[in-house]
């Protein structure tokens, strides 16, 4: 299992205590330090289902600066792929991968569900 995190996100921080509690084995990212490449952000967002919105973090000071919120919109999947790779801010986290499975943000009861 990889753990993509950002040391000083209190989510990312639940998450990690979660697998150790659970006695998940896991290597340790972290995003801000060791950004995905634009080949693995496909690779994980093709694994995971889910639409390339959900690896956004919205939340975050630097999507917010940018303004991508209405930047998007005009913005096809490989410019997005693109944009992500260059900043591990820009990305939703947690990201778990492993198991064949990509799960995105900590949901405790997901987790669970692909985990065990």
């Amino acid at each position: 299992m990889l753990l993509i995190c950002y040391p000083k996100c209190s989510t990312c921080r639940k998450a990690e205590e979660w697998l150790k509690h659970h006695q998940i084995d896991y290597r340790y990212r972290d995003i801000k330090a060791n950004p995905p490449s634009v080949a693995e952000l496909t690779e994980w967002h093709q694994a995971s289902g889910l639409p390339l919105k959900r690896f956004w973090n919205t939340s975050g000071m630097q999507y917010r600066a940018l303004n991508l919120k209405s930047r998007l919109i005009e913005m096809n999947e490989a410019q997005q792929l693109a944009l992500m790779s260059t900043d591990g801010m820009l990305i939703r986290r947690p990201i778990l991968v492993g198991n064949g499975s990509v799960l995105v943000g900590f949901r405790e009861k997901q987790w669970l569900e692909h985990l065990r």
